[in-house]
């Protein structure tokens, strides 16, 4: 083990991860890339940085999360980081409750809330042998509003809060659990949510949507704030405010 802290980022090869990849690496980490597609896009941003590498991995499979977790310290030999930001959503109007079928809360909460669950559980007792350990895990403004791309999306959120304060309840002292919630964020999944955009820029103090960049500073801040567990950090520009 070394003094060089790995992170591992799940679904990182575009958007917010690929960004908190991206920070954390010039931060000084060493860091795992993964997506459940996007191989190559995967592959490049590992590539791209001075000290990374990629598993192919989809997280929402048990066997999937132990290999990724495995593959990460089997490479570096550690794991010191670990951000859960692997995720899925519908976009579905809250109202069109006929349009929410089982098919799609199991799609969503497999890999949004029991996703997160099995990475950590594998993570668990490699982060154990750090001395800064830390999750982070990456939740939303719609797990505390009603608001978000659709009911299950939002819920999965608002089960990624509790499970924060639970697993720092039971992983302390020696591992911190945190989350970052998001606004509004410019990536492809929110290219089409121009009506939103225009509201947040309308509306939130801060008069913009936010940046992947904006996310990954929060995730950077609380993956190295030693005395600070079982929070959610708000990155929304003021959202809640209003």
């Amino acid at each position: 083990m070394t003094d060089t802290p790995v992170a591992l980022v799940t679904g990182s090869s575009s958007g917010i991860g690929e960004a908190v990849v991206r920070r954390l690496s010039a931060a000084g980490m060493r860091v795992v890339v993964n997506s459940a597609r996007s191989a190559d896009a995967g592959r490049k941003l590992a590539e791209s940085l001075p000290d990374a590498l990629y598993v192919q991995a989809d997280i929402s499979a048990e066997s999937d999360a132990r290999r990724l977790v495995a593959a990460a310290v089997e490479h570096f030999g550690q794991l010191d980081v670990l951000v859960n930001n692997a995720g899925t959503t519908r976009r579905i109007p809250h109202s069109d409750l006929d349009a929410v079928t089982p098919e799609i809360w199991r799609e969503i909460l497999d890999v949004n809330l029991i996703g997160t669950w099995q990475t950590t559980v594998a993570a668990v007792p490699h982060l154990a042998k750090s001395k800064n350990a830390a999750v982070v895990n990456i939740s939303s403004v719609a797990g505390s509003r009603p608001a978000g791309s659709s009911i299950p999306y939002a819920v999965s959120k608002a089960a990624i809060e509790h499970l924060t304060r639970l697993l720092a309840g039971v992983l302390g002292p020696g591992i911190r659990v945190n989350a970052v919630a998001p606004g509004l964020i410019e990536t492809p999944w929110t290219k089409d949510f121009t009506d939103i955009a225009q509201y947040v820029r309308e509306t939130t103090p801060l008069r913009r949507v936010g940046l992947p960049e904006d996310v990954a500073e929060a995730v950077l801040a609380m993956a190295g704030a030693g005395y600070t567990t079982g929070t959610v950090q708000l990155v929304d520009g003021g959202a809640h405010l209003i």
